[in-house]
Parts: C-alpha cells; sequence; structure tokens
C-alpha cells in the first residue's frame, strides 16, 4: 500500500495551517483559517510590459500558422481556461465549448493531453512549480534560474516563472507550433527547441506597430532589432501577473472581519472544509494549494502524455518529472480559488461538476469504478475514437491508475457536499474575476483576436 501521508495531514490541521485567525466552527469545534491576501503577496510588474504582454498574449502571430494565441485556451471570457475537458489547439477553431477540432487540411490529428489550467494568482510569490506535473520549477540547476524541458536551452534573463512558463506552448506541436510540414516554426522544433524562439522574435521585430511599444516598456531597446524572446515572455509574463489577481471573494471579505460575508450554510461548508472533510490537507494556504503532487485515481482518457519510451496511451503525471516510480500518477494540487468558474475539473477535466470532483475525492476507487466516458463532453473528432479512450480500457494500465490514490475516504453525507459546494462558491472573485485590462479589440500583427 501507498504511505498516506494525506491522511495524517488532515488529523493535524492546526500544523498546516500555523498561521492566521482562530475560527470558531458551527459545530462547536475550531479550525485554523489562512492568511489573507494582499497586493504585498505577489510579485511586482511593470505597466508598460503588462500592456505590450496583453496584447501579446492574444496575437496570434507567436503560434506557427498565426491562428491561435494564449489567450484562445485563456480566456477572459472563460476565467481564464477554456470550459473544455482537454484543450483543442492549433487547427481548432472557436472558443470555449463552442470550439471545434477543425476542418480539412487543418484539422487536428491529436487532443492537448491536459486539461488547461486557470491562470489566476500566478503572480503569487509562493508559486514554485507550474503545470499540472509541476515539470517547470524554480531552480537554478541549468544557471537560468529554471528547471524545464528546455533544461540549459531556455534563455536567461526571464524575470519569473510565469513569464518562463509562456515559452512553452509556443513550441508544442498540438498547443501553438502546428505540424512540421506546415511552418517553419514547427521545423524548428524538431531540431531543438530554443530554436523556435529566435524565429518567433524576428516575426514580432518585423511589425511595426510593436516596435515602439517595446521601445517605450524596456530601456534596454533601442530599435526593433534588439527585441528578444526574453522580452516577450517578460511583458506576458507581467502581464498574467498582473491580469488575475483575485482576492476579493466573499471569503476573503469574511476573513477580514466582515462576519456577514458567509450565510449559515457556507459558514458550516467551511467547517466541513476545515475539518471533517480533511479538504486544507492538500488545498491549504491563501491559495488552496499545497503545491504538491498527490495521485486521486482520476480516470484517464485522451492521448495522454507519453515519454518517448512509452508503448501504450498514459499519463504518469509527476513521474514524467521526476522518473521516480512513487510519484506515478501524481498531479499538482490546483488552487481553489475561483474553482467555480473554471472547470472541468482534474489534470484531464474528468469531471463537468464540482460537485462531482468533490464526490470523487470521498471515495475514489469507487468513483473510477463508476466513471465512463459519457462523464466527458469532448468536441467531436471521430477519427480519434480509438485514442480518446485506450488508457481507460487498458486492463492493466486502468488497474495501475484506480490503485495510485493518495487519500482515503471520507464519509460525507448529500447535505454535506451541497454546503461544502457552497463554501467553494465564496472563493469565487468579485471585480477580480473580469481581469484588470481585458481583453484587446485587436492586436499590432492585424491578425483575428479570439
Amino acid at each position: 500500500m501507498r504511505n498516506n501521508r494525506l491522511a495524517a495531514a488532515s488529523l493535524a490541521l492546526a500544523l498546516v495551517f500555523s498561521a492566521g485567525p482562530v475560527h470558531a466552527g458551527d459545530d462547536d469545534t475550531t479550525h485554523v483559517l489562512p492568511p489573507t491576501l494582499s497586493e504585498a503577496d505577489f510579485l511586482p510588474f511593470d505597466e508598460k510590459r503588462a500592456a505590450l504582454g496583453r496584447l501579446l498574449f492574444y496575437d496570434p502571430v507567436l503560434s506557427g500558422n498565426r491562428n491561435i494565441s494564449c489567450g484562445t485556451c485563456h480566456h477572459h471570457d472563460l476565467a481564464s481556461a477554456d470550459a473544455l475537458p482537454l484543450g483543442v489547439g492549433e487547427g481548432g477553431r472557436g472558443i470555449g465549448r463552442k470550439r471545434t477540432v477543425g476542418s480539412g487540411s487543418e484539422r487536428i490529428d491529436r487532443r492537448v493531453p491536459r486539461n488547461a489550467p486557470a491562470l489566476f494568482n500566478l503572480g503569487h510569490k509562493d508559486i514554485r512549480h507550474l503545470f499540472h506535473d509541476g515539470r517547470l520549477s524554480v531552480d537554478n540547476i541549468f544557471g537560468n534560474g529554471f528547471n524545464s524541458p528546455a533544461e540549459e536551452y531556455l534563455p536567461r534573463g526571464l524575470n519569473n516563472i510565469v513569464a518562463a512558463q509562456a515559452l512553452f506552448p509556443m513550441t508544442s506541436e498540438t498547443e501553438m507550433a502546428g505540424r512540421p510540414e506546415e511552418n517553419e516554426i514547427a521545423g524548428a522544433r524538431n531540431n531543438r527547441i530554443d530554436y523556435v524562439w529566435p524565429l518567433l522574435a524576428e516575426r514580432v521585430r518585423n511589425i511595426s506597430g510593436y516596435g515602439t511599444l517595446f521601445l517605450e516598456a524596456y530601456p534596454d531597446i533601442d530599435k526593433p532589432v534588439d527585441i528578444s524572446i526574453v522580452h516577450i515572455a517578460n511583458a506576458i509574463g507581467d502581464f498574467v501577473i498582473s491580469e488575475w489577481r483575485s482576492f476579493d471573494s466573499p471569503f476573503d471579505r469574511y476573513l477580514n472581519g466582515d462576519s456577514q460575508a458567509l450565510n449559515a450554510k457556507e459558514r458550516v461548508g467551511m467547517t466541513v472544509f476545515y475539518g471533517k472533510g480533511g479538504c486544507a490537507a492538500c488545498h491549504s494556504g491563501p491559495l488552496f494549494s499545497d503545491q504538491e503532487f498527490h495521485a486521486l485515481a482520476l480516470p484517464q482518457f485522451g492521448p495522454g502524455r507519453t515519454r518517448t519510451f512509452d508503448l501504450i496511451v498514459r499519463d504518469v503525471g509527476r513521474m514524467g518529472e521526476t522518473d521516480r516510480l512513487e510519484d506515478a500518477y501524481r498531479f499538482r494540487t490546483p488552487s481553489l480559488r475561483n474553482s467555480a468558474l473554471t472547470g472541468p475539473y482534474g489534470h484531464n477535466g474528468a469531471y463537468a461538476s464540482l460537485e462531482e470532483m468533490i464526490r470523487h475525492h470521498l471515495e475514489p476507487q469507487a468513483a473510477f469504478d463508476r466513471w465512463s466516458r459519457d462523464h466527458v463532453a469532448l468536441p467531436v473528432h471521430e477519427g480519434l475514437a480509438d485514442v480518446d479512450f485506450a488508457a481507460l480500457e487498458d486492463r492493466r494500465e486502468r488497474m495501475r491508475v484506480r490503485n495510485a490514490v493518495d487519500i482515503r475516504p471520507v464519509d460525507l453525507n448529500d447535505q454535506e457536499v451541497q454546503q461544502l459546494v457552497a463554501f467553494l462558491n465564496t472563493l469565487t472573485g468579485e471585480k477580480s474575476i473580469r481581469g484588470r485590462l481585458g481583453r484587446p479589440q485587436s492586436v499590432p500583427s492585424g491578425l483575428p483576436v479570439d
């Protein structure tokens, strides 16, 4: 049996939350709440770079075939995500649930392997890992400040982990780069990952509308030819870390002393969250994430994030980064802030609603056994039917996923589940969920904005 360190953590919530006010629970127990958030908890940003990054974030010029942007899968109208279980990247059409798999020669031949995560509060100073498997982390092992898939080829000078993260979708065939036979960006990726970025920087340099903006945002740029991928990534990073800062929810008002910010049902749900439900063992701190990696026996579907030597379609999660067997099928704990807006849930969007995801946590293996392909609505692509559920139908892989569980069953009744859902809804921001600058109507390249 796997060592259940999470169960032990749930029995010691006071140690999990060593800071924050103690509140009386509705069941006469007490629980320790997380500290409040403020602007001081976030990385600094430059206004001019953030405004420039907003345009780059929504500009398809950074994709191989100039037909998709960061904003396509992290859209303002969709709470900085895409509302799909698995993303439809390069070649698709539309946004959100209306996005299709494209047509003709542009039609996708593979889905994005994982769910597009929301971008709220990525600028928090405590963020140390990004991506569901944590394959990007703050670490100077390669002399550039980060441990990343690009290893020593990641350029130096990136200001933060969000700027570093922005570089990788541009290199992904399924996300933004396209197929090698379609454009020079994808072709360069096949040679070496860092060959992509100078080509994209050259594209941006050749757009007259960007020249003045870069000159104004960066003192070290004297002329457009000086624009590098590092300038581009840092601008996108400043936009993301400043755009979706969210700590204006009803729960935040409650933490700040407004006892009326939560109603009776929500307060009981809070007690369930921090007490009987054991949720705070993993969803801890002001971001509601311990930033660790846990296995939940979530059913696997889609193309998986296969490694070079994988002979079957699957996704081994954190083990793909660490090569440690004990990390198999573990994924990073997501933040629960604004989670009511950012379904589907799980690393692959296995559940459409918060209630379904909660019920999976209550009895992971039983929920795994009940789950069927009817639970997930993937954009239709007849050609992918055999691949979409191959991992789920592979008996051995199915049992491996089912047996990888870091949490044990919790006994909550239907009323307590609904109370817990009500509390999670109090983590939804108010003005912050719309973003600070919003989506631009146009971009300097003149390409359409999704």
